[in-house]
């Protein structure tokens, strides 16, 4: 059970998440602060009830004109240079404190007066400052041509930070990142990862694990090269943009599985040999997950990973992005004879309620400053 500070009781809050189309580590986040925020409004540009759990729908949830533009959820992307000014016109009720969960424009809502504005920043926004090659190098014609809009954004994303009161990041990695873009200090609060449900259980069997979206900085290009040349079994669970390209390039070794339910994951985390982890995160809660059910990660030496995954101990780092590189940390987990007691203590370092108490004493320093 978790429990939350009994003054969140007598706080008025308000929400703001950028939008409401999936069930990721984000909107976790807020699943969480919507629990201890019973009466908390959430602001979004969108929202689908079908795509995201009750605790969240539950809510009152204000959207943005775009919730009415005919097939948005599939197409919000293609609005992403509209996004400052559609949330400019979003207006929030007075409250205590607004508290904005944000990797892209949560943070440009506007605070009543009066009102206290805390920040928890998955990232500076991703598509303006970060992974611009992964998003666009493939194509120099789109990537000519959104240059001009993400230099735009880039502008926007650094006044919106100018509204923040107080900022929260989700790794010492995104921390610096804040610093670097914004000039703002942040403090440090790590992700919520359901300990309680993750949890070990069976013996691994004959096959390797990946869970993550489908799109290009996620690397998932690599496991497959990788996986192709050994022949071992790979089990991959997501869907994304990649999806039909990785399928045409992966072996009959690579299984894809589509989306599956957090039940199904689980499941798969408990059987697998290993989580394979091979892009750069912000921080990445899904080899947490898998450590919570005691099963070692292979990953990318970068990024939140680093604070993450224990070498020797929760897992295997590689250092270089290249598939020779990835097989060789593979070999090494494999061979590895793993402690699935001291993996499971680890990741439990990052349970929910640790994620409460240090975002408490956040919220508690945003309101006396």
């Amino acid at each position: 059970m978790i429990s939350f500070p009994p003054e969140w009781k007598s706080i008025k809050a308000v929400l703001s998440h950028d939008w409401l189309t999936g069930m990721r580590g984000g909107e976790r986040v807020l699943e969480l602060l919507c629990e201890g925020f019973p009466e908390a409004p959430v602001y979004t540009l969108l929202h689908n009830p079908g795509a995201v759990c009750e605790t969240i729908s539950r809510h009152r949830i204000e959207t943005s004109c775009l919730q009415k533009v005919p097939g948005i959820f599939s197409k919000y992307r293609w609005f992403l240079p509209f996004f400052p000014w559609v949330v400019g016109r979003m207006k929030t009720p007075g409250a205590d404190v607004l508290i904005s969960t944000s990797h892209c424009i949560a943070k440009g809502v506007k605070p009543a007066p009066g009102t206290r504005h805390l920040c928890y920043c998955f990232t500076p926004m991703r598509y303006a400052w970060i992974f611009y090659d992964e998003y666009f190098g493939k194509n120099p014609f789109k990537k000519a041509l959104f240059k001009p809009v993400l230099n735009g954004l880039r502008q926007w994303d650094m006044k919106a930070s100018e509204r923040v009161d107080h900022f929260v990041a989700i790794s010492e990695h995104v921390r610096r990142r804040i610093q670097d873009c914004y000039g703002r200090d942040a403090d440090v609060v790590y992700p919520p990862v359901n300990t309680d449900f993750y949890t070990p259980a069976g013996e691994p069997e004959d096959f390797d694990l990946i869970v993550s979206a489908l799109v290009p900085y996620k690397r998932i290009d690599l496991a497959v090269m990788a996986y192709n040349q050994t022949g071992k079994k790979l089990k991959i669970v997501g869907i994304g943009t990649d999806g039909a390209e990785l399928r045409r390039a992966a072996g009959p070794n690579i299984e894809f599985l589509g989306w599956q339910d957090d039940a199904a994951v689980r499941d798969l985390y408990r059987r697998c040999r290993c989580l394979v982890f091979p892009g750069e995160e912000d921080f990445g809660i899904v080899p947490l997950e898998a450590q919570a059910c005691g099963r070692p990660v292979v990953a990318y030496a970068r990024g939140g990973a680093l604070e993450t995954v224990v070498d020797g101990v929760s897992g295997v780092f590689f250092k270089n992005q290249t598939a020779d590189d990835l097989i060789a940390a593979l070999e090494k987990c494999h061979q590895t004879t793993w402690n699935s007691s001291a993996i499971r203590a680890h990741a439990e370092k990052f349970s929910r309620q640790h994620f409460i108490d240090g975002f408490a004493e956040s919220i508690r320093t945003t309101l006396a400053t």
